[in-house]
This record gives C-alpha cells, sequence and structure tokens, in this order.
C-alpha cells in the first residue's frame, strides 16, 4: 500500500461526496510569497534572488539554464509525483483514500523577471500558447494520467510562491473535482438538448453584450451570469473545440490576443498589478473522446472595490453558499471602460 503519510492521494468526504488532494510530502516546499505587512514594489528585470531568472539556481539546487523564450521544468517541489504506486483504502466505506500519481511542471513565460501576460509581445505570448499545448500532449500521452491542470496563481495573495511570471501544469490520474462536476453538467445538457451548453451559453452572451468584456474572431471573455469571484471572468473558444491541442494557427494567435488584453484590464481596473487564479478547462487525457467537453478558461481575481480590499470566500460563502456584491453585469461594464 502507498505511505499516506508520503505519498499524494486523495481522501473522500462522505458528507459532499466530494475528494481532497493531500500532498504530504510538499511541507518542504520554499516560500517566496506574501508576507504580513508586505509592501507592494516594482519588480526589475533580472533579480539574483530569484529560483526562476535564467541563470539562477533554484530552491533545489538546480541551476536554471540561460533561457531565452519560454522554460519548462519539472517542479523541484511538486504537489504530485511520477512513481507513486496505483492503490487504495477502504474502511467500511468510512474511511477511504486513493494514491495519486501524477507529475507537476513550471512553465516560466519568458526571462524578464516583470514580465506578465499583459506586456508581453504577440509573438512572445504565442510561444507560451504553443508551450502549453505540447506539455498538454506530452503528459496526456503517459498512462497513468488523465487530465492534465494548465493554471496561474499570479500575485502574492492569490498564493504565488515567486513573482516571476510563470504558470503550473498538474497532470493527475484522476480528474479534479472541478473538471468532474463540469463534464457531468456537459454530459446531462448534450443527452437532454442534444447541443453543448457553452456552444448555446457563448451565442447567448454575444447577443446579449451585457456581460461581454473582450471578443475577437476565434475568443469570447464574458463575466459569467452566474459569477462568484470579483470581476471573475470566462474565456470561451467560439468553435466547439474540446481542447487546446485542436486550436489552428490562427485560433492560437487568437488566444493570445484575448489573455493580453482581457488581463490588460484586470491591471487597469485598479491601476496595480492585479492578481488572479487563472486555469484552463478542458477534455481529459483518458482516451476517450469527450465531445461533450468545451475549451475554456476561468479567471478568479480576489479584489474587491480597490487594491486593498480583498473578497475570498468566508463564512457563510465556505459553509453554506457563495455570496457576491458586484454583479455580473456591473462587473463587465467596468471591465469594458478601462
Amino acid at each position: 500500500m502507498f505511505d499516506w503519510t508520503k505519498d499524494p492521494h486523495r481522501r473522500f468526504n462522505p458528507l459532499t461526496r466530494e475528494w481532497v488532494l493531500v500532498s504530504p510530502h510538499r511541507t518542504e516546499r520554499p516560500w517566496q510569497g506574501q508576507m504580513e505587512a508586505e509592501a507592494v514594489a516594482a519588480q526589475p528585470d533580472y533579480d539574483a534572488g530569484c529560483y526562476l531568472c535564467p541563470g539562477n539556481p533554484r530552491a533545489g539546487g538546480v541551476r536554471n539554464p540561460a533561457y531565452s523564450s519560454t522554460f519548462v521544468f519539472d517542479n523541484d517541489f511538486a504537489a504530485l509525483k511520477p512513481g507513486t504506486p496505483l492503490d487504495r483504502f477502504d474502511q467500511d466505506g468510512l474511511l477511504r483514500a486513493e494514491s495519486e500519481p501524477g507529475l507537476c511542471r513550471v512553465v516560466c513565460f519568458a526571462p524578464r523577471h516583470n514580465l506578465t501576460i499583459a506586456n508581453m509581445e504577440a509573438a512572445g505570448l504565442r510561444k507560451v500558447v504553443d508551450t502549453w499545448v505540447e506539455q498538454y500532449q506530452e503528459l496526456g500521452a503517459r498512462p497513468e494520467i488523465d487530465y492534465v491542470q494548465i493554471f496561474e496563481n499570479r500575485g502574492a495573495m492569490m498564493g504565488a510562491s515567486n513573482p516571476h511570471p510563470h504558470c503550473q501544469i498538474w497532470s493527475s490520474h484522476a480528474l479534479p473535482n472541478e473538471i468532474s462536476k463540469e463534464q457531468e453538467s456537459l454530459l446531462a445538457w448534450r443527452e437532454q438538448r442534444g447541443t453543448c451548453l457553452l456552444c448555446e451559453y457563448a451565442r447567448l452572451e454575444r447577443s446579449a453584450g451585457e456581460r461581454v468584456v473582450e471578443e475577437n474572431q476565434a475568443f469570447l471573455t464574458v463575466v459569467p451570469f452566474w459569477a462568484v469571484w470579483p470581476f471573475e471572468t470566462m474565456v470561451i473558444v467560439k468553435r466547439h473545440l474540446s481542447s487546446i491541442e485542436q486550436l489552428t494557427g490562427e485560433e492560437r494567435d487568437g488566444l493570445a490576443d484575448i489573455l493580453k488584453r482581457t488581463t490588460a484590464r484586470y491591471d487597469r481596473l485598479f491601476d496595480v498589478p492585479f492578481p488572479y487564479s487563472m486555469g484552463f478547462h478542458q477534455r481529459p487525457t483518458d482516451g476517450a473522446a469527450h465531445d461533450e467537453h468545451h475549451l475554456h478558461l476561468h479567471f478568479y481575481p480576489p479584489l474587491l472595490r480597490s487594491a486593498t480590499v480583498r473578497k475570498f470566500l468566508v463564512g457563510y460563502e465556505m459553509l453554506a453558499t457563495p455570496q457576491r456584491d458586484i454583479t455580473a453585469e456591473s462587473a463587465a461594464a467596468r471591465l469594458r471602460t478601462v
């Protein structure tokens, strides 16, 4: 059996019937994130103390190459380990656990320490998109990997342990909770109506217009009607595609463009480097077609009314139902004006 004091695994909550990923070995992970009374300061082009800048040693002792474009490496303090043996534990249906093999990687967007998506040139950002596609294909082809999660935590208040612009890719054996829930909804919609839920939703939002923030030939950014986070947005591909690898060259350019324009609006909203968590949702890599999936991204920003007023899910929102003060329509309107 796997060692649940050391090995990554999932634990089942019989009350909510959802799983939680447990990564006990991550306690050794170094931290360069937010501290109490942290001052917001402009970042330099290069930081000699940064684990991710070119030529610098990382926390695990490996030295980065003098990279000049995007740079990908296996996470030195990964939440998932590829050698974890597949196993499960079940005691009377009350204590349930499953081992969770996987592989985690880090993608540095560019050599510059202070170059964010909003400030990148089109060619450099297209390289990031191409790297995401390559990583999705490579990791998804591994027999033990059934899902590849690409995500970015930007800003210390969103848990980013290093300010150098980068994202993470966690590939896992099991489907994450949010993907499983979306898959059930997408499948049910297709079975009941014979159409794609997000295709229909994108058409509705384009027609209404009041929640649309950005649009190009290939993608649409909207504040979802059901949004929970302040200024939450969803980026939806217009053509029915289930994964990032199905994007044409023009659609990859469109993805780079819509991400640059959407994040730039976030930065202008409060005139600060805007923090958020962003992630792709797309089809699993278990070998099935999964045509019910529709490629999209979620942005979850925590700032509410100023650069110092945050809005995390707390209290009633954690224990009962999420609550928000800003409507989707007013949030979209404010994003459109900046």
